[in-house]
């Protein structure tokens, strides 16, 4: 038995089992293939955006040149006189490191000589160098001072998404001659180094390297939402800290007036550069030395853009924040496990879709079953995204959150129509059963109820208990043998028409028509329960025979009038245990109702054909009899053995008022 139900199961859900995988993997393919790259990238931003601004890094200070620097110098680049006399003054408070991330190639006179003796009097000061890509004369090299000291140099180059957006940091690359370092590499190595925190490779992966409390791995072609994107060199994720303006900040003019205000200097010391990594760069409008990042908007509203000396102290905090305080680069998924959390999505689809479906079926109504569809679909869509944000905010793990989005809805549309066919099918096959048999509503009772009647395509057979009635015409074998063949099929057509009104009218089912006889059923296909539903449908039965004999004097007058043939009939009503279910081959099927109710509603009805009813005789067994004694008036008739039964029957008679 219970093989059999796992079969049974196993075939109920093969529209999920099939929907689940394909889904997957095609939304897998799609996602590898760039398609979701660009929404990726936008989920991204939003995540990014969404988090809590994170505190201040006070292990860093800008000096940026502003625009009221540049008005004050009176000229750009800033004469390198001016520049070697900030660095002076930098210096003098004991900094731990200083990125001077101006390009210092060429001399800007006055001063070159005042800034080449500063330069080489402070070795923790690191230039900058912009290394070449395809087009000539594209690089830009160190100050000539530090040529011959290469780790005092980092480049500062910086890679763009298609968007335009910076979401990368460069950390190291190849510059055709040597390997070198990014500008924010060389400033949180020595800072951690005055520390001694030293990078140590792991022996998993010649790649990644622990860096004090935390693991630094290069971004790969496929990571996160990225979609076989140049990853040349070493590139990590930027883990911004917030929008622009999430570090300290004095201008170059309070530098060289030293009137930094108090905000930049460090409670203890009273100073604003000690110990501190000190980044001197352009922030002024103007210089247009600025960057669009995830923190920038769409193009509604007017991008933020950040500048590109605080993007520089982003990745330096980053590194430092990893080794200090163990908070981890933005991290994503193996290729594996994204694949996985992509199938579980189409999973929790697809059977969402079906549960809900389920659920309809159960509260037979369609709304419930699109509310259901919708409250459940809405809620794993709620749960996924909101799950994924919060893993994205607390522990910087980047999620493949629009695949698996995307896989959900699919699925969902996917199950849904097949759903839609399903139904389409079982409707075309319960209205062949019971298009011509059953009227509108109750059609729709057994449509909603279509789970518990349909098995492969077939109405399930299954016992039910209830009130069989049959009719038959007196005298219709003489009317048949005295009557044209066309008149005759049109009057018991007539008849036949009346009689099929009145069971479908009175909730019935017309089961057949045997020669002039009608078989009609109360009580099928949707089974009763409760026994009051049973007495429902056989006082149904009997009033559907009243209103037979009520028509039936009808048709009588209206033939006595067109000069046809009239005639009475006989009726028998059995109440009991029936067995149905559809019946008949491929090409021909049918709804019929068997067992021993059946064959003693038909013995009543032929019961005694001697014995005088009027116009109607209604003859019903003792188990309808104890349902409708109390609405009809009846009298016993008589305890016989009926043809084809051991034990004897009671009949009694419903008579008419």
């Amino acid at each position: 038995m219970r093989v059999k139900q796992l079969k049974h199961k196993i075939r109920e859900w093969r529209g999920v089992g099939f929907v689940i995988p394909t889904i997957a993997g095609i939304i897998t393919a799609i996602r590898f293939l760039g398609f979701l790259q660009p929404l990726e990238l936008v989920a991204f931003d939003r995540f990014m955006s969404w988090r809590p601004t994170e505190a201040i890094d006070e292990r860093i200070i800008i000096v940026g040149v502003e625009e009221e620097d540049l008005k004050g110098v009176g000229q750009w680049p800033i004469p390198d006189a001016v520049l070697a006399r900030a660095i002076e003054k930098i210096k003098a408070e004991n900094p731990a490191v200083i990125g001077l991330d101006f390009y210092r190639d060429l001399p800007v006179e006055p001063g070159r000589d005042d800034l080449v003796r500063v330069l080489k009097d402070t070795p923790n000061l690191i230039g900058i160098e912009l290394f070449g890509d395809e087009q000539p004369n594209s690089a830009v090299a160190p100050p000539p001072t530090l040529k011959d000291q290469p780790e005092r140099i980092g480049f500062n180059n910086v890679v763009i998404d298609s968007d335009g957006k910076l979401r990368r940091g460069l950390l190291s690359s190849y510059n055709g001659e040597r390997e070198a370092a990014s500008l924010s590499m060389i400033l949180a190595g020595m800072y951690l180094e005055n520390l001694g925190i030293i990078p140590q490779p792991l022996a998993k992966n010649s790649q990644a390297f622990s860096w004090g409390k935390g693991i630094v791995r290069p971004l790969q072609k496929y990571d996160g939402g990225y979609a076989g994107v140049d990853t040349g060199g070493y590139q990590v994720l930027i883990n911004y800290r917030g929008s622009a303006g999430r570090f300290l900040r004095v201008s170059l003019m309070d530098v060289l007036e030293d009137k930094i205000p108090d905000r930049a200097k460090q409670i203890s010391s009273g100073s604003a550069f000690e110990g501190r990594i000190v980044l001197i760069g352009a922030t002024a409008v103007s210089l247009n030395d600025f960057f669009y990042t995830p923190y920038s908007g769409n193009h509604i509203t007017t991008p933020e853009r950040t500048p590109g000396v605080e993007v520089h102290a982003n990745i330096t905090s980053q590194l430092l924040a990893l080794a200090l305080d163990g908070r981890p680069l933005i991290q994503t998924l193996p290729k594996p496990a994204e694949i996985l959390l992509i199938f579980i999505g189409s999973s929790v689809g697809a059977i969402a879709c079906w549960l809900s479906r389920e659920g309809g079926k159960l509260n037979a109504t369609p709304l419930h079953w699109i509310l259901v569809n919708a409250s459940l679909t809405g809620s794993a869509l709620v749960a996924f995204i909101g799950g994924s944000y919060l893993c994205f905010a607390i522990a910087s793990w980047w999620l493949p959150v629009v695949p698996c989005t995307l896989a959900l809805l699919a699925s969902t549309l996917a199950l849904n129509l097949y759903i839609a066919q399903i139904e389409r099918q079982e409707r075309q096959t319960l209205m062949t059963l019971f298009g011509r048999h059953v009227t509108p509503k109750i059609a729709e009772e057994i449509w909603l109820g279509r789970d518990r009647l349909l098995k492969e395509g077939r109405l399930k057979g299954r016992k039910a208990i209830a009130s069989v009635l049959f009719s038959d015409l007196k005298g219709f074998s003489t009317i048949a043998t005295l009557s044209d063949p066309e008149e005759l099929m049109c009057w018991l057509n007539e008849y036949m028409d009346g009689m099929a009104k009145e069971v479908l009218q009175h909730g019935g089912v017309v089961d057949k028509f045997i020669g002039d006889a009608v078989m009609g059923v109360f009580g099928v296909p949707i089974p009763r329960q409760h026994r009051e539903e049973i007495a429902n449908d056989a006082i149904a039965a009997v009033q559907c025979a009243l209103a037979m004999t009520t028509t039936l004097e009808a048709l009588n007058q209206q033939w006595e009038i067109q000069g046809r043939p009239q005639t009475s009939m006989r009726i028998g009503i059995a109440t009991g245990e029936v067995v149905t279910g559809s019946l008949g081959s491929s090409q021909r099927i049918d709804y019929t109702t068997l067992g021993d109710s059946v064959n003693v509603a038909a013995r009543l009805e032929g019961y005694d054909k001697t014995f005088d009813g009027g116009l109607c005789r209604i003859l019903i067994n003792e188990e309808t009899y104890q349902l409708v004694k109390e609405k009809f008036p009846t009298k016993f008739v008589k305890e016989v053995i009926l043809k084809g039964r051991q034990q004897k029957t009671k009949i009694y008679q419903v008579l008419r008022l």
